[in-house]
């Protein structure tokens, strides 16, 4: 069986479902405060959190696979420079992979019912890999380095297949790209005609099309606003979701997950999505009708 077979059942395999639906209630009901779940999204950074935290507990591990590998004079009795060195890696490792587990299941419980297959197995076989560098931590603190390095190589091979599913769930099932980048691909060149701004609703959104493009129409007063329709987390309808107030200013929120959108800019309030809503260009024509093209 190829890899792709093997990844499409894992991506069908509905019996993970009532575990995938029980970590989602958990993690919701534990990680509750909004400013707490925006900060863990990636709200504040622009982009998704998780990837970016895991970058310490690998690359902490990678460093310890490195020196493990190399020639080492002991000293009896003694730990080396090297063996310090590994040690401290490991453990380090360990201690940042808490608060990156941490994002990732905050992200997990947002997701689509495929994504949190896949994303599930990804989140066991790094809990595995914590598991055994956790074990080799410990070995190494209590001079056992050979059984220490043997659990921190099979942590990395477990933390690589969890890597893996990591890079499936982004690139192959779309988790944690910003879904309406997509869809600017494919709007029509040039000045596009919307709407006439005398048939706008006064604070209230409209859905019109560029070519085959569903965008968001948003009037306040003279102001007009024009931005992607499709939500970037997971391309919910924006054009069905309520108009409310953060801030002081007009946002619209999502209908599938509840991300929160400045209506003015496109800014990311509050997640799960943690990129902007595209905003495109717009003007109002001297036969008083809405365009909008490409910024």
């Amino acid at each position: 069986m190829s890899e792709a077979q093997v990844l499409t059942k894992l991506e069908q395999a509905s019996g993970l479902d009532p575990a995938s639906e029980r970590v989602r209630q958990a993690v919701d009901s534990v990680i509750r405060p909004q400013r707490l779940r925006d900060a863990l999204h990636g709200v504040w950074l622009g982009h998704p959190l998780h990837p970016a935290m895991v970058q310490a507990p690998v690359g902490a591990w990678m460093a310890t696979a490195v020196l493990d590998a190399l020639p080492d004079r002991r000293f009896p009795g003694r730990m080396s420079g090297m063996e310090r060195a590994a040690t401290a890696l490991t453990g380090f490792g360990v201690a940042t992979a808490v608060p990156s587990a941490v994002a990732g299941w905050t992200d997990f419980s947002t997701l689509s019912r495929e994504q949190q297959r896949v994303g599930l197995v990804h989140a066991v076989s790094n809990l595995i890999a914590v598991g055994l560098y956790t074990g080799s931590f410990v070995a190494r603190l209590a001079g056992r380095r050979r059984a220490g390095k043997a659990l921190a190589y099979a942590g990395m091979g477990i933390a690589s297949l969890g890597a893996y599913l990591g890079g499936h769930m982004a690139y192959g099932l779309g988790a944690g790209v910003n879904h309406s980048i997509a869809d600017l691909r494919h709007l029509p060149d040039g000045w596009q005609p919307l709407v006439r701004f005398s048939e706008l609703p006064d604070g209230e959104p409209t859905v019109r099309r560029m070519g085959e493009v569903p965008v968001l129409v948003y009037r306040q007063g003279a102001e007009v606003t024009v931005l992607m329709e499709r939500c970037g987390h997971q391309s919910g309808p924006l054009g069905e979701g309520q108009v409310v107030r953060d801030g002081g200013d007009p946002c619209v929120v999502c209908p599938w997950h509840g991300s929160v959108f400045r209506l003015r800019d496109g800014a990311v309030m509050h997640g799960p999505a943690a990129t902007d809503q595209p905003v495109l260009a717009s003007r109002i024509s001297e036969d008083g009708l809405v365009e909008a093209r490409l910024p």
